[in-house]
């Protein structure tokens, strides 16, 4: 039977626990990288000793839960996954509901940002876990609030058509004690359909044609003017770095946390 120096790096990895192996695995040090480790200077013993204090570990007083605590008190990758999960859905759902309720999907945004920031706040502390749950926060308020109001006009930039309307008899009602003109348009279809925004003197122009994008499915109001004119070119950078922000904030911490497990993990062996 080979002693303990005899034996292959192939060898002692096959004699650990099957549940052991998976969590090895799990934070990078799995056999291809004990390997890599083996074939260095001093490897097999390097190889030994962290099998060894990583038996310790599993079998001591406090084992270590690779996917919650992690090895060596790395950052568990669920409650990040999970908070990029909530948030994303949520800013899903806020954006779809502009095609029904248009700008008011921003209230929709603010009552799913509860279960988000609940879950943000939810997750461990660990190396860089403060900032990222704040980052995250500020990340989805900007996606919700932004992205509510400019929707529609990414929408029409992206599947509006531009079309000669008329401009049929505005609509007006009281709002915050004033009395507000709504312009409305003739389609050629001959629907008539309030607009986005009230850009030009309708009242003074019934019966005028006139440029604006329509929305072919109608999920949208018509916009007056060409596509060049609807704006939200910047606020949509601004959403795209957002977004990019919600999803790396907490795969970041994610990897910070894998690294200082790694690192503590290959100190021992040194």
């Amino acid at each position: 039977m080979a002693s303990e120096d005899e034996r292959s790096v192939d060898e002692l990895f096959a004699e650990l626990p099957e549940k052991w192996q998976r969590s090895l695995e799990e934070v990078g040090l799995g056999l291809p990288e004990l390997r890599r480790i083996a074939a260095g200077p001093d490897g097999m013993r390097r190889v030994r000793t962290i099998l060894a204090e990583f038996s310790e570990a599993t079998t001591g007083p406090r084992p270590a839960r690779a996917g919650r605590t992690g090895y060596g008190g790395g950052t568990p990758v669920w409650p990040w996954a999970r908070l990029l999960l909530v948030a994303a859905v949520s800013v899903v759902v806020c954006l779809l509901s502009s095609l029904f309720i248009g700008k008011a999907a921003a209230f929709v945004g603010l009552l799913l940002g509860l279960p988000v920031f609940w879950v943000a706040f939810k997750t461990r502390d660990s190396r860089g876990a403060p900032v990222a749950r704040y980052v995250t926060a500020a990340a989805y308020l900007v996606l919700v609030l932004v992205g509510s109001y400019f929707a529609n006009a990414w929408y029409l930039q992206l599947r509006g058509v531009e079309q000669t309307v008329t401009i049929a008899t505005p609509t007006r009602q009281w709002t915050h004690g004033t009395r507000e003109t709504y312009c409305r348009v003739r389609l050629r279809d001959g629907s008539v359909h309030e607009v986005v925004d009230n850009r030009e003197n309708c009242a003074d122009r019934i019966g005028q044609t006139t440029t604006a994008v329509v929305d072919p499915a109608g999920h949208y109001k018509p916009s007056l003017g060409t596509k060049s004119e609807i704006g939200g070119v910047l606020e949509g950078y601004v959403c795209l770095g957002a977004a990019a922000v919600l999803v790396l904030a907490p795969v970041t911490v994610v990897a910070m946390g894998r690294r200082k497990r790694y690192d503590q993990a290959l100190g021992t062996a040194v």
